[in-house]
């Protein structure tokens, strides 16, 4: 039996409506899409009733792909504008990567623009920058992966190194999860192996190093196994690839384990969306303290 994405998620959403409503003044989000991407759509929509639920406006601002930077600069520009979310993807290309470094870093409620990266990836977990030093912005899906983790038994909540002990593989290397999963993993003291369509890397200390450790190896020594490959010819993970114990999660909209590699694996959290959403909301907060508060 699992914690669910949607009571992990409804804790935090506690926690932000309460300091929400000692506010002096409401906040406000922007969603930016352009296309008719169906998923993206269906983010924007989870996202606009996660913000009614919690007392913040939103607003969902459409433009053609050529217009987004203009459309981007001009909530940059805003001040009523708290925080935004760009609904990736646009190009499907680099040209998205630009994107996210047009989004103000003082506003970047996704924790996607280099400002933030460059912090992660340097361990810095405290912005210094900010008018009040508060916690720094991390990307929202993996931090997200992180408290589903925690909630259900499998990682740390407190102390130097939460994940001492613990050795992970992880299936995708994207900049917006992969990667940052697996640095603020091996920062908290796991052993994190990464795998995408280059090969395997070894996480240890934030600093990835060259490894020649096969799936079957890695999958093996693991205790937790975190799947985010969206496509459909990737070898699902069987069951006789786990050892017993194994916490897996998927956060990919395919599924990347057989049935009953789910039902082998000590526990198995199939989505972590809501809590997603709900760390978006409160890095949002967390931005209107450190850069927005009067």
């Amino acid at each position: 039996m699992i914690v669910a994405p949607d009571v992990v998620a409804a804790r935090y959403r506690a926690e932000i409506r309460n300091e929400i409503e000692a506010l002096d003044r409401p906040l406000k989000v922007v969603g930016l899409l352009s296309g008719d991407y169906a998923p993206s759509r269906t983010y924007a929509a989870y996202t606009r009733r996660a913000c009614e639920d919690l007392g913040i406006a939103y607003e969902l601002r459409e433009a053609a792909r050529l217009d987004l930077e203009r459309a981007i600069r001009e909530a940059n520009a805003d001040p009523d504008v708290n925080g935004l979310m760009v609904y990736y993807p646009i190009f499907g290309n680099e040209q998205d990567r630009y994107l996210k470094e047009v989004v103000d870093y003082r506003k970047d409620i996704e924790g996607l623009h280099s400002f933030w990266i460059n912090m992660l990836y340097s361990n810095e977990r405290i912005d210094l920058e900010a008018s009040q030093p508060n916690k720094a912005v991390v990307p929202c899906t993996p931090l997200a992966i992180l408290k589903m983790l925690e909630a259900n038994g499998a990682y740390g909540s407190s102390g130097h190194e939460p994940a001492a002990n613990r050795t992970v593989t992880i299936f995708n290397r994207s900049e917006v999860v992969g990667r940052p999963l697996a640095v603020m993993m091996s920062n908290d003291g796991a052993t994190v192996y990464s795998f995408d369509e280059f090969g395997p890397l070894l996480y240890r200390g934030g600093k990835a190093e060259e490894t020649d450790i096969s799936r079957a190896q890695a999958l093996a020594s693991s205790n937790v196994v975190i799947t985010g490959v969206p496509s459909k010819v990737f070898p699902k993970i069987e069951a006789h690839e786990l050892n017993a114990n194994t916490v897996c999660l998927n956060f990919a909209t395919v599924k990347n384990f057989t049935t009953e590699a789910e039902q082998q694996a000590q526990t198995f959290i199939p989505r972590v969306g809501p809590v997603t959403i709900a760390m978006c909301m409160r890095n949002t907060l967390r931005l209107y303290h450190a850069y927005q508060k009067k």
